[in-house]
């Protein structure tokens, strides 16, 4: 164990330098112009995965799909196979104004690197490739990788190329690095995951754009009318209104008022929506979201009854459900409480299904005492998260014999998706000893 940590504090410095490398690189799936920066990602992790002795690759699904790399680096005969899973695409930096500093050029400040793709989930690259560095010649099992390019985009090539490259990444255990961690100094293992339907909401209620001092008070404008029907998704308390959204218990974990507000951001003075625990709500219950409109902007508003209205609609899912009953009731619900006869249209954007993993087993035994070893005698947790991780179905379909471990490097503050996104030093290197000791532990095994 002494050795194994000595080896990992030495490759750290090169280690965060190829990190800072990767979020230099602008891999903004979402974005067309920057197809060409996702396909400079690809190569990047290619090359760092060849350094280390894999033999990798950079594969797509068809001619012009976001490319993934996969490939293998072989242990000693009749080892166990380890899959290892990471995503070198990132999300939209959106408006740079809002970062502390520039979102793809990496900085350290105080115990966190801030950059887009920091944590989220370019870490998780590096702590594949940290752990392979400090094993060096000692590498107790085989080692396969799949670095998908288009996880920020919902993976929709994932199961073309899990079927095509089934024989090249077929694995006893997968090591999903793509979540997070209870709290600074403390690990866990994702054992549950909230599935998502999004769903574009069209309100109209007239055929063209209209004066309002000549017909407002007796036609409905369409912002009018979606706000209406929008407002019917919640009950008073802010729980989600839609019939027969299934809901789930939730480990008995205290999440301290003082933690929650620190970590949510929520401003002073705002209050908790829905009932439960706050794991409950954040973990094993719905939540409805709506995560973007389209209406005129407040500047250059006119005076005009306006037309039609958009919204997209977010469902997060509990364990239990599935994203057709979900699609199903909200569709129910729309049609039901849509307003003054206005004409609606839905469109689904996207699913994925909730997931609940097993929790026994060699692997499991195995992740739990790296992760305590690596975090000084910490006793991981076993957490869900509110996220999505849509593709985990995928490969428990694909792979059904394999173990799936959920790690990952992020913690309450880490603030993925947003602006400042940073990762915590001192918890990604004890991530790199963990994943290290892991794969010594499964050699074992």
């Amino acid at each position: 164990m002494s050795e194994l940590k000595n080896r990992v504090h030495d490759v750290l410095p090169g280690l965060l330098g190829d990190l800072e490398a990767l979020v230099r690189i602008q891999s903004v799936s979402a974005d067309p112009e920057r197809s060409g920066e996702v396909e400079e990602s690809a190569l990047k992790t290619a090359e760092l995965l060849a350094a280390e002795g894999v033999a990798a690759e950079i594969v797509r699904a068809y001619d012009g799909a976001p490319p993934a790399v996969i490939g293998e680096r072989k242990g000693p005969e009749g080892a166990p196979v380890v899959l290892l899973y990471a995503h070198h695409d990132v999300q939209p930096e959106n408006d740079p104004a809002d970062w502390d500093s520039p979102p793809f050029e990496p900085v350290v400040r105080g115990m966190r690197l801030y950059g887009r793709g920091a944590a989220d989930d370019k870490a998780g690259i590096a702590v594949h490739v940290g752990a392979l560095r400090a094993l060096g010649d000692d590498l107790p099992v085989t080692v396969r990788f799949f670095i998908e390019g288009e996880e920020e985009v919902s993976s929709k090539t994932l199961p073309d190329l899990l079927r095509e490259y089934r024989d090249q990444l077929a694995a006893d255990v997968i090591v999903i690095a793509d979540s997070g961690n209870w709290a600074i100094g403390v690990p866990s293992l994702t054992t549950s995951l909230r599935g998502l339907v999004r769903m574009d909401v069209e309100v109209r209620t007239l055929t063209h754009a209209v004066h309002s001092g000549m017909w407002g008070g007796l036609v409905p404008d369409a912002i009018m009318a979606l706000t209406r029907l929008l407002t019917t998704l919640w009950t008073e308390d802010g729980s989600p209104a839609v019939e027969g959204l299934v809901s789930a218990p939730a480990a008995e974990l205290d999440y301290p008022e003082e933690r929650l507000r620190a970590e949510s951001g929520a401003a002073p003075g705002t209050s908790w929506i829905g009932t439960g625990s706050a794991v409950e709500r954040l973990w094993t219950r719905p939540a409805i979201t709506v995560t973007g409109l389209d209406a005129p902007k407040v500047a250059g508003a006119s005076n005009t009854l306006v037309p039609v209205a958009r919204a997209r609609v977010t469902i997060r899912l509990a364990p239990g459900d599935t994203s057709a009953n979900a699609l199903t009731r909200l569709q129910e619900h729309l049609e039901k409480y849509v307003p003054w006869g206005a004409q609606l249209t839905t469109t689904v954007v996207d699913a994925g299904e909730p997931t609940v993993l097993p929790t026994s087993g060699l692997a499991y035994a195995a992740a739990r005492s790296a992760l305590a070893e690596a975090w000084g005698g910490v006793a991981p947790v076993d957490m869900g998260t509110g996220g999505t991780i849509p593709f985990i179905a995928e490969f428990r379909e694909t792979f059904p014999g394999a173990s799936i471990l959920v790690t990952g490097v992020e913690d309450p503050d880490t603030r993925a998706h947003g602006p400042n996104e940073g990762l915590y030093l001192p918890d990604f290197e004890r991530a790199v000893l963990a994943e290290a000791l892991l794969l010594q532990n499964l050699g074992d095994a």
